[in-house]
Parts: structure tokens; C-alpha cells; sequence
């Protein structure tokens, strides 16, 4: 495996994407060494062209708040060696999960846009759903404990 490059995904689900942004900054002081040993096969923010097939390592940001989403998150982790869960909303479901705590009359007033959008009654972490191999936690992300924790697993499995 260490002559091939690895079939990596970034997915975004419920969150402000602020670790997408974090990530093409890294992508700009990285691109050199990165672009030698990964291939992008799924990233919306990079591509337009994007598959689903066997990934690598997958990284997920954002907190799940939908069947539809509980659905794609258990594909690509079925599709993943490696899973990795970026940013507070996909580690602890909060910020994005603020809904979870709110009081009777809270919730009733949201409830038309909850069954407009076929939200859950809660939001989930990602873990909650799917076995994670890292996490990656913030909000946004710290990108030295992304470099970090992405550099480990590219090593585990470039072996």
C-alpha cells in the first residue's frame, strides 16, 4: 500500500463548515506532500465530480439530524477502513445539537421545521451511529491536532 495513494472523503453534514475551511488551509500549506500519497475521491468543497466507493480514511464533520443523514453516514462508514470524526458538532453534536436541550415551548415552536426537514427529535454525534477510529474535536477544529491525528492513521495504513 505505501506506493499507492490512499482514496481519502471529507463529508459535511449538520454544522457551519467552519472545519471545511480549516481544511483547505491545511490543503494550501500541505498540498505538496499530501497530493504524493492522497487522492480526494469525495470532497464537495474540492470537486465537482465526487464517488462513493471504497475509501481509505473518511472524515466526517457535523452532528447527524436526520434518518436520510444516519443512512449516508452508515454507507460511508461501511465504504471506510478508517473513520474520523472532525469538529465539535461530529464529536459531541453540540454546537449544531442545541435543540436537544430546549424547554416544551421551545421545541413546539420548532416543530413545523423539524417535520419539514425530517429532522430526528434529537441530533446525534457520530459516534452515537457509527464506530469513529479518531476524533478530531473544536469549533472549529485545531488543525495541528488534525495534521497530527491524519499523519498516524496515514502511516498506519501506508504500511
Amino acid at each position: 500500500m505505501a506506493d499507492q495513494k490512499l482514496k481519502c472523503a471529507w463529508f459535511t453534514f449538520s454544522c457551519c463548515e467552519d472545519n471545511t475551511i480549516v481544511m483547505t488551509e491545511l490543503l494550501n500549506d500541505h498540498w505538496l506532500e499530501w497530493s504524493k500519497i492522497l487522492e480526494f475521491k469525495n470532497f464537495r468543497a474540492l470537486k465537482t465530480k465526487n464517488t462513493m466507493e471504497p475509501f481509505d480514511i473518511a472524515f466526517i464533520e457535523g452532528s447527524i439530524a436526520s434518518q436520510k443523514q444516519i443512512d449516508k453516514l452508515k454507507q460511508i462508514r461501511d465504504l471506510s477502513k478508517k473513520l474520523v470524526a472532525v469538529g465539535a458538532c461530529a464529536v459531541v453534536g453540540m454546537p449544531s445539537g442545541q435543540r436537544n436541550f430546549f424547554n416544551v415551548e421551545q421545541k413546539q415552536s420548532i416543530q413545523p421545521f423539524l417535520d419539514q426537514f425530517a429532522a430526528l427529535p434529537k441530533v446525534l454525534k457520530v459516534s452515537d451511529i457509527v464506530k469513529v477510529d479518531a476524533e478530531v474535536p473544536g469549533c472549529p477544529m485545531d488543525p495541528e491536532d488534525f495534521v497530527n491525528k491524519a499523519t498516524a492513521l496515514i502511516t498506519e495504513l501506508r504500511k
